[in-house]
């Protein structure tokens, strides 16, 4: 009994090396293996779909094996000679997709055992939900506020914003940001929003950069300016204010407080 199993596991083993060396792995193959999580920066998740899809999509294309994710490769029936190789590629494909899944999303995929059903179910998953988000960071972006942040932090959410739109397979016009731009700004920016939106001549996003830090400092000298004036006029008016006096010529107890303190002094005259 034993020789004869140690014989039919030997003969095994020799008939799948006879049949794996009647092909080769194509180099594409084992490029797209080797350097796809290096071409492929991001882990798909429920939020960055679209650009997951695009980087994928391009890889698989640029090595001859986008026919695999969108169906159009089919599987030869198992009397062919060809059924091993295409089982060998795409049983491939389908470990180098999942390496670039995040956890979150696997399960959407776990069952499935080819590429194009991965690629299909993912497409009828996460597409929707991506819509969704688009809708979502636009309603975002239309309602952002500058409030207490400085000009460069509001640009960054502003920016923070656009990037995840870009991300999720959408975008949004030069022009239509800057009118986002403008209409969250506070009314201390009205006189600069005014001009922009009458000048005749058009404005980049760079431009727009340089005019609201250039207005923002304006704004803080003034406001600065405004601070320290009240102040220095309130202690010209006291001390310019007349004193009234009693029968013998001295000047009445509160209006000397009074006098005394825009002065400076600490006690009263007895």
């Amino acid at each position: 009994m034993g020789e004869q199993g140690s014989s039919s596991s030997t003969s095994a083993s020799s008939s799948l090396s006879e049949s794996m060396a009647n092909f080769t792995v194509p180099t594409p193959l084992k490029f797209l293996m080797s350097n796809l999580k290096s071409i492929v920066n991001v882990q798909l998740s429920s939020d960055n779909y679209a650009i997951w899809r695009l980087q994928i999509f391009k890889s698989f294309s640029a090595n001859g094996f986008d026919g695999y994710l969108t169906g159009k490769s089919t599987c030869p029936s198992e009397q062919s000679t060809d059924h091993r190789l295409w089982k060998l590629i795409d049983q491939n494909l389908v470990s180098a997709l999942i390496s670039t899944i995040s956890p979150s999303v696997l399960p959407y995929i776990i069952h499935l055992s080819t590429s194009s059903e991965i690629w299909a179910t993912l497409e009828t998953r996460l597409q929707p939900t991506n819509r969704s988000r688009v809708i979502q960071l636009k309603h975002e972006l239309h309602n952002v506020k500058m409030g207490n942040q400085s000009i460069a932090q509001y640009l960054t959410q502003i920016k923070t914003i656009i990037d995840n739109i870009v991300a999720a397979g959408s975008n949004v016009d030069s022009e239509d940001i800057i009118i986002f731009i403008l209409n969250g700004l506070p009314a201390t920016y009205n006189p600069l929003k005014a001009a922009i939106r009458t000048s005749p001549h058009s404005l980049n996003l760079e431009g727009l950069y340089s005019l609201l830090c250039s207005e923002e400092i304006h704004i803080q000298n003034e406001l600065q300016r405004d601070t320290y004036s009240p102040s220095e006029n309130q202690a010209l008016y006291t001390n310019r204010t007349p004193v009234s006096r009693d029968r013998q010529g001295k000047p009445n107890r509160d209006d000397a407080s009074i006098e005394f303190t825009s002065l400076g002094e600490g006690s009263e005259e007895t």
